[in-house]
């Protein structure tokens, strides 16, 4: 199992600590840092089931400043994420070939 985790993060840190108490120790990606690759993001966004766009968090400064309104490719969004990791929703968790948003935390339970 793996999680892209923002320690800054309260839903982040909430998720972490639920997949710890059923006693399993991810892979902790810290994605800020450790930015995901084009095809890492594609990977993630087949795992989620979902698109570039559902993937962006638009209260972000730099979607409000930088993306906001226009029309954009998913790949151009992909791009956007690389460039701006913290337009990641976080946090991603990763199991084989599926994911969730940790959003509720509670949502990783289905992947334990």
């Amino acid at each position: 199992m793996k999680i892209y985790h923002n320690p800054r993060c309260s839903k982040s840190r909430q998720t972490l600590a639920l997949i710890q108490e059923n006693g399993v120790e991810p892979e902790v990606v810290l994605y800020l840092g450790n930015i995901p690759s084009t095809e890492e993001l594609r990977d993630l966004l087949s795992k989620l089931e979902i698109t570039p766009m559902q993937l962006i968090r638009k209260g972000e400064k730099d979607w409000k400043e930088n993306y906001k309104g226009k029309e954009l490719s998913d790949a151009q969004l992909i791009q956007a994420m690389i460039a701006h990791p913290k337009l990641i929703e976080r946090p991603i968790v990763v199991k084989d070939n599926k994911a969730v948003l940790g959003r509720p935390p509670e949502n990783v339970l289905e992947l334990i």
